[in-house]
């Protein structure tokens, strides 16, 4: 079997992965935590994140986008500007804060390889309002990169803050946080990082206050009552600890910067043949910018294959891809597909081989 669904969750994992959440599991109490401070030590000097003690692991990227946007002290009237390509971890909170804190959520334009507006972001923000710009690092449907140094810069210049979800991007485009300039940052751990299910990461700046720290701990003693919640960063996770998973992740992350080339690059080297071939073919439209830089994902339509059909198509012909909303409807409004779209998404264990078959059963379908 081909695997393209890697922008969905990544496959397979390389076996560091398998033995460390093994040995992770296995570990006693003593031994886990040191596994858990050594997987934290790796995922910041993975991501190169300033102040690393402002790291917190997370059940996932959806989870630490839920307390990175509903733990900011907001106020009625405070606005949010995103891009409109968002998945819904990331929409679905900000509507939540519309509906029930009196904020404003402003969406930026997209066009084909440009999948935000710059000059609208800077138009909302130098009218005063803007607290937080909040953008994906890159589309998980046309796997389009954002500027992301840009919209830091802009945020800065207009006294807000920057939140990057880099679900889509961590181990699939190089990441160092430090040079991004953005505030909080999260990612998944399950996708390109090469991790299992069930871990992701939360990174706030010392800037950066928050209201509450969704009760991720107790505080005895002190001027506080003692059931009342340190202010972030506290002295633990939220929720139980996924030792496992951090252990993972982090054989991940390091399986990642042991290969010859840069995190990612084979598979971003991949889908952009594979547009160029899908371009060349009548009856087959890549969604995006031709020449757009891109992760290694890019959605597609095939106007002699429907779209319910298109999924169990490829599986016949042994290839994983998917079809349907990709968890993004807003995205594929903005690209003009609101139905769904066919995504076929590269990781590291793909081949130029792979590439040519699956233009062969593109090929046969549109046919």
């Amino acid at each position: 079997m081909i695997y393209a669904n890697n922008a969905g969750t990544s496959f397979p994992k390389p076996e560091a992965v398998h033995e460390a959440a093994r040995a992770a599991a296995a570990a006693t109490p003593a031994e886990g935590h040191a596994t858990w401070r050594s997987a934290h030590d790796e995922v910041t000097r993975f991501l190169d994140l300033p102040s690393p003690e402002r790291f917190r692991f997370m059940p996932g990227c959806t989870s630490a986008l839920a307390v990175a946007l509903g733990d900011l002290p907001w106020q009625a009237g405070d606005e949010i500007v995103t891009s409109a390509v968002e998945h819904h971890a990331l929409a679905r909170p900000v509507a939540e804060l519309v509906r029930h804190r009196g904020v404003r959520h402003e969406v930026a334009p997209y066009r084909p390889g440009a999948p935000i507006d710059l000059d609208f972001v800077g138009a909302r923000l130098g009218e005063g309002r803007v607290r937080l710009v909040a953008t994906t690092a890159a589309s998980n449907v046309t796997g389009e990169l954002l500027p992301v140094r840009q919209l830091a810069q802009l945020a800065h210049a207009h006294g807000a803050l920057y939140l990057l979800d880099a679900a889509q991007t961590v181990g699939v485009t190089p990441l160092s946080v430090a040079e991004t300039g953005a505030d909080v940052v999260t990612f998944a751990g399950h996708k390109s990082p090469l991790g299992p299910q069930g871990i992701g990461g939360f990174w706030a700046a010392a800037n950066v206050l928050f209201e509450s720290p969704s009760a991720s701990c107790q505080v005895d003693g002190g001027p506080r009552s003692p059931d009342a919640c340190d202010a972030f960063p506290s002295d633990c996770e939220l929720g139980s600890v996924n030792i496992a998973g951090a252990a993972g992740v982090a054989a991940g992350m390091r399986w990642l910067s042991e290969q010859p080339e840069p995190p990612g690059a084979p598979a971003r080297r991949l889908a952009a043949q594979l547009a160029d071939a899908l371009r060349g073919l009548p009856g087959c439209h890549v969604y995006g910018g031709e020449g757009a830089e891109r992760t290694g994902a890019l959605s597609l339509r095939i106007d002699a294959l429907p779209l319910k059909r298109s999924e169990a198509y490829f599986a016949e012909h042994d290839i994983a891809v998917r079809a349907g909303q990709h968890c993004a409807p807003m995205a594929l409004e903005a690209i003009g597909a609101p139905n769904g779209t066919l995504r076929i998404s590269f990781g590291p264990f793909n081949t130029e081989a792979d590439v040519e078959a699956i233009v062969r059963v593109v090929d046969r379908a549109r046919r």
